[in-house]
């Protein structure tokens, strides 16, 4: 446990920036040096001397023929400024250090089939471009909580309604039913939606919900006809080139792939998927998260 100051904020009734310009003037022995040490007229620096001596109620200067001789007071205060000095200084310096330091672990959510697509490529480019930063993936069709600190950006297939979370949306992709030439073969080309039996599903999971976008467009399949089903999106990718029948996947997937084709691309999509990136209100002051965020808009948007 830290200590706990009691500290009166009232008594505290002076300009830190006429503090600076006291401090500056006593090391630099003039008013003169002291305002090219600052980068400020001259003038403008007597003022904020005078001011702080109204201030605290106290001269802090004597005016001799020879310049400026730190009175009795200016003697008192000055070890204490100068203490305030140092802390500015390395509160400044820390501070732009956190906020500038372009290197640490940044962690990033997505579903395996988004890991696998879009990932690689990004953290590539980071490896080239932000040596220092370090990309940790959780990799999980389950939504990891940002709210809870298990990921500092997510892609998801959803808007986030929680109100102190950055979004930002990627893309918006149809999503097509695909399978290899070989196992659409069996079905003639323009078949109508009512006439394709006998098809073969291979799905996130053997339910009634896996099927509506199918009987939306017409198609008669049942659970029956779920032959594989996996939480593994990448498994059922496989299993579709595996000729095991037709899988659910976007635009950009599927077209990429020479070994799939769209099945009854005639009927048209079956919906369409957005991708949403996520993030912490840290966005605004990590640099490192706001690198690896900038990236993945630039590698994932749709253009």
């Amino acid at each position: 446990m830290g200590m706990h100051f009691c500290m009166s904020w009232k008594n505290i009734s002076f300009d830190w920036n006429r503090a600076r310009a006291f401090l500056v003037t006593a090391e630099e022995g003039s008013l003169s040096a002291a305002a090219r040490a600052l980068g400020m007229t001259q003038p403008t620096l007597g003022r904020q001397v005078t001011a702080l001596e109204q201030e605290l109620g106290v001269t802090l200067f004597e005016r001799v023929p020879q310049g400026l001789v730190l009175t009795e007071s200016g003697l008192e205060l000055i070890d204490l400024v100068r203490n305030m000095g140092h802390a500015a200084s390395e509160l400044s310096l820390r501070a732009s250090g956190q906020s500038q330091r372009v290197e640490g672990v940044v962690c990033v959510s997505a579903s395996e089939f988004d890991a696998i697509h879009y990932l690689p490529e990004v953290i590539a480019e980071l490896r080239h471009t932000e040596p220092g930063i370090r990309v940790e993936v959780v990799v999980s069709n389950e939504v990891s909580d940002l709210k809870r600190r298990e990921a500092d950006i997510a892609l998801r297939n959803f808007r986030p309604s929680q109100p102190d979370l950055i979004v930002r949306k990627l893309r918006e992709e149809n999503v097509w039913l695909y399978g290899t030439p070989a196992y659409l073969s069996r079905f003639p080309s323009v078949t109508p939606a009512s006439d394709i039996t006998g098809l073969s599903l291979v799905g996130y999971e053997r339910s009634e919900s896996n099927l509506s976008l199918l009987r939306q467009k017409g198609i008669p399949i049942t659970v029956d006809d779920i032959v594989t089903s996996s939480h593994s999106y990448l498994l059922q990718w496989y299993l579709v080139k595996a000729h095991l029948g037709v899988g659910m996947f976007t635009e950009s997937k599927g077209d990429a792939e020479a070994d799939l084709v769209r099945a009854f691309e005639h009927l048209g999509p079956l919906a369409k998927v957005p991708l949403w990136l996520v993030c912490h209100r840290e966005l605004h002051t990590s640099l490192r998260v706001r690198r690896v965020f900038d990236l993945l808009v630039r590698k994932v948007s749709l253009p």
